[in-house]
């Protein structure tokens, strides 16, 4: 895409702005963001809370699926179907996410040039900063026509 997808997301979404994810890469289906360790955003056993974790994730597959599909946006409303969250490992510290889209632009495509309401997941990997997994993440994203 010839925007910053990333710049775009936090403008779009004030929420991950006031999370204060920080995206580092964005290209064609994948985005890697982190999300600095702040006091604010820890939970009881001084940990990022989950919900900081979980928009870091969401905003991470947002931003690999606009990095994708961005320029469908003048005939298409992207919208979180769903999502499921397994944690593995405490976290702590700074955490970055990786996130990838797991369908082609191709295949999405024609669903919506088909009428239909394309329906795709975005996986993405938390990590801590020794790089080990401390949740992983399924979003679930729809394309609504407009």
């Amino acid at each position: 895409m010839s925007f910053d997808v990333g710049a775009f997301l936090l403008e779009s979404v004030p929420f991950a702005r006031t999370v204060g994810v920080e995206f580092d890469k964005v290209e064609d289906g994948y985005a890697a963001c982190r999300l600095p360790d702040r006091p604010e955003l820890h939970n009881h056993v001084a940990g990022p809370h989950a919900g900081a974790l979980f928009t870091l994730a969401e905003s991470a597959s947002g931003a690999a699926m606009l990095s994708a599909l961005g320029d469908l946006l003048a005939r298409a409303v992207p919208l979180t179907r769903s999502a499921t969250v397994e944690y593995h490992k405490f976290a702590q510290g700074d955490i970055r996410a990786e996130a990838r889209l797991q369908a082609t632009r191709d295949e999405i495509v024609a669903q919506l040039d088909a009428g239909k309401r394309p329906e795709f997941p975005v996986t993405v990997t938390l990590t801590n900063a020794d790089g080990l997994t401390v949740s992983e993440v399924t979003v679930i994203w729809t394309l609504k026509a407009s």
